[in-house]
């Protein structure tokens, strides 16, 4: 990753990811534990439409498993109760959309390629 994408990056950090988090934590109801490896989701040749595909990918389909399951108080409990930390990273060399997405010992794990 070089100095341009690492800017990329800090920008989409300071300038769109807050208005992301608030949503998540607003659509889960509480505070929701993110730890997101932002240098693992960097691919140079996509650089130029991070700001587009950062949210899609990642934090949007987050925001509206959060909205469907919290729809009332016992889904804001029972998601609480059971979720103890999103973790956002790209440890995968190909996208697989069926194995991207685990579940287990109370971490939900989104860890695919950004292929667009």
């Amino acid at each position: 990753m070089g100095l341009k994408e690492k800017r990329i990056i800090q920008a989409f950090q300071n300038d769109l990811f807050p208005a992301l988090e608030t949503e998540i934590n607003t659509a889960a109801g509480y505070t929701v534990p993110l730890n997101i490896s932002w240098n693992t989701l960097m691919e140079d040749r996509f650089s130029h439409i991070y700001n587009d595909t950062f949210p899609k990918i990642y934090f949007l389909p987050l925001i509206e498993a959060f909205k469907a399951i919290c729809v009332d108080t016992m889904g804001v409990e029972l998601l609480q109760a059971g979720l103890k930390e999103v973790v956002i990273v790209n440890e995968n060399d190909e996208h697989n959309t069926e194995r991207a997405i685990t579940f287990e010992d109370g971490i939900l794990r989104i860890n695919h390629s950004p292929v667009y």
